[in-house]
């Protein structure tokens, strides 16, 4: 008899290779980190023998469950903000924490707490992409598990890196390190066509090819993201990254909703793998991908928890069912995507979607020893069936849980055995994460209770001068409104700088804390001498209410403003800000940039459409860091008000909002 180091025996074994062999009472014989024997469990023994044999009577002896997309460390992130759309998620809450809290240390506890839940879960390998990898694939070698782990490339500077350049850099160092590893696989992630420039793409698929790695990134997850791409590029999401050269690679795409048929079989043509993640495309409403069509046309279709702070479990069992039943009810066709193909999925077919299916997924000879049992005696489990040899997958994926798994293996090596964790001391992980949710709350605190520090934390904000003087008069409606400042233009004391023409679209977000401020969200299109729009520029704009105080007659002193560049939609700042109520404004804008005395002056006509009020306005304005110099400017604008002979009956001390709101 042959002298092997580990057996496990007398259990329904479950190869999932080509054939779907199944042994009613089977078993594997593992030598160092490979499987060198599987089949009847009486063959088995016969021909082999150990000193670690484990009885799994009553048990599913299955291949580890493969998690295709994930985000290991974000598990510190769980729960954090939920029930919102994935840009205000992603852009609004995650990037802004993330910008403060993570760091290497950060990295290496969030995978910890995963791989444990994911252990405990069944899951042996998984694919990852975050920041500071390395850090991540340390972790993920010292708890036992195998893992692709990708060095996330984004357009913009992240926790690791202050430029693409950086991250490419890192990544380039990141792989060198790890390619060879028994565990872990390096690869490259440039995160999503939408953050990340052709440039960069093309830059992330070269590397891949180099080192030949695998290539992580999302792809048409939302239907924004894939109208967006059409209204940019002219031209969908998945022809774009083929243009770039993404998908000549090992390339792992996730999420994949917003797919056509054209799409579907050019992701078939090149190998792709996708990770279909049910449980966050439903959670943050991204939508169902056409999972049936794809394994119509043969795409290696994987299944992923994505991240625990959008799922927010990493529990694999739970995501399996979940892919069976939504493509039932998605196609309202009960026998698409059947147990046993679900199952598939999950093992043999999500290692292929990792481009990693030549060395785990299924229990064959000559792979690696990732191996799970299951306990199917349990309540929930009960009564089981042996008419039908296939309603042990309709078992595993409709009934078992989690907590039905009693050993793992992964690499020939014990991660679980009767449900005690071995490579991980939970005890300490959690303890740290307690902590650290702690200055995460306090921060967040201190962010939602300041409407300054919540607009900050989205970026791009800028100061402008501490002080803005300005006075506002209120004239009838005439035909020709250059005649207004044609006195001003013609005094000496004046040189026109610039002259424009919009039309504004201002929505003031109001909040029942009036001293917090308000924010402004502003459309300027930019109309040409024919009346048609020639540019269009979007931007917040952050101010206190309340005056800092008035010198003559309306000429009104407002403290600091700050103001960013609106790169998201309307909605995505209505819901990210949650104002209480909003007010918006419509008009027409006549603008002079002058210089008066040599000191810069912005004179504007405005005409209100919405809401409706009879009449134009002047407004004459400046901007000063000092209040000194703002009282200079006063005395300069009520020199500009007896050339325009804005007499003071004339002049209101309303903002525009003002009178929208009355």
């Amino acid at each position: 008899m042959e002298r092997v180091d580990k057996i496990l025996s007398g259990g329904i074994l479950l190869t999932m290779n080509e054939n779907f062999d199944l042994f009613p009472s089977g078993a594997v014989a593992i030598k160092d980190d490979t499987i060198i024997a599987v089949g009847p469990a009486e063959e088995i023994q016969r021909r082999f023998t150990t000193d670690d044999l484990v009885l799994c009577d009553g048990q599913i002896i299955m291949p580890g469950l493969v998690n295709t997309h994930t985000h290991v460390p974000m598990t510190l992130l769980r729960g954090l903000a939920d029930d919102l759309r994935l840009d205000v998620w992603l852009m609004g809450y995650m990037m802004p924490t993330e910008g403060n809290f993570v760091t290497p240390e950060f990295c290496r506890l969030g995978t910890l707490i995963a791989c444990a839940e994911m252990i405990r879960s069944g899951i042996t390998m998984f694919a990852d992409m975050y920041y500071f990898e390395s850090e991540v694939a340390a972790a993920t070698a010292q708890a036992g598990m195998r893992a692709v782990c990708g060095q996330s490339v984004l357009k913009f500077p992240t926790p690791d890196a202050a430029s693409y350049e950086d991250s490419l850099a890192y990544t380039r160092r990141y792989i060198e390190e790890w390619k060879g590893h028994p565990l872990i696989v390096p690869a490259i992630a440039p995160h999503a066509p939408y953050t990340c420039t052709d440039e960069i793409m093309s830059a992330c698929a070269e590397l891949a090819k180099e080192y030949d790695v695998p290539l992580l990134i999302h792809l048409s997850e939302t239907k924004q993201e894939v109208e967006d791409s059409r209204e940019e590029f002219e031209m969908p999401v998945i022809p774009r990254v083929k243009k770039l050269g993404v998908l000549d690679t090992k390339v792992l795409a996730a999420h994949c909703v917003h797919v056509d048929s054209g799409e579907i079989r050019t992701l078939a043509k090149h190998n792709a793998g996708v990770a279909h993640c049910p449980t966050s495309n439903l959670k943050l409403a991204s939508g169902v991908a056409p999972v049936a069509e794809m394994l119509e046309r043969s795409v290696n279709v994987g299944i992923g928890t994505d991240g625990p702070a959008s799922n927010n479990d990493l529990d694999m069992f739970e995501e399996v069912r979940l892919a069976a039943i939504l493509a039932k009810g998605a196609t309202l066709n009960p026998v698409v995507v059947p147990a046993k193909q679900a199952f598939l999925m999950a093992t043999r077919m999500g290692a292929a979607a990792m481009h990693m299916a030549h060395l785990t997924g299924s229990l064959e000879v000559g792979k690696r020893a990732d191996i799970v049992v299951v306990n199917r005696d349990t309540l929930h489990n009960t009564p089981t069936f042996s008419r039908d040899p296939d309603a042990v997958y309709s078992q595993i994926v409709y009934a078992a849980k989690s907590t039905d798994v009693r050993h793992v293996m992964i690499n020939g090596k014990w991660v679980l055995r009767n449900g005690e964790l071995l490579t991980i001391d939970e005890t300490s992980i959690l303890k740290e994460a307690r902590a650290l949710a702690q200055k995460i709350d306090a921060f967040l605190i201190a962010r939602e209770g300041n409407l300054l520090n919540k607009l900050i934390a989205i970026g791009g904000v800028e100061r402008t001068e501490s002080f803005e003087i300005q006075v506002k008069a209120q004239l009838p409606d005439v035909e020709d409104v250059e005649a207004i400042v044609a006195p001003l233009l013609e005094n000496s004391s004046v040189q026109l700088v610039r002259h424009s023409h919009y039309r504004q679209y201002d929505t003031y977000f109001m909040f029942l804390d009036s001293s917090q401020g308000r924010v402004r969200y502003r459309e300027d299109d930019t109309l040409g001498k024919d009346g048609q729009v020639t540019g269009v520029r979007t931007r917040l704009t952050f101010t206190p209410t309340g005056k800092e105080g008035e010198f003559d007659h309306a000429v009104m002193l407002s403290r600091s403003r700050f103001i960013a560049p609106a790169n998201h939609p309307l909605r995505f700042y209505r819901e990210y800000f949650r104002p209480n109520s909003e007010k918006a404004i419509e008009k027409e804008r006549w603008r002079w940039h002058i210089l008066y005395k040599g000191v810069l002056f912005y004179v504007n006509v405005d005409k209100m459409v919405a809401p409706e009020i009879a009449g134009l306005f002047v407004e004459i304005k400046s901007q000063t860091w000092s209040r000194r110099d703002a009282e200079y400017k006063a005395l300069l604008i009520a020199e500009i008000l007896e050339v325009l002979k804005l007499t003071p009956e004339k002049r209101v001390s309303q903002e525009y909002v003002d009178f929208a709101k009355a």
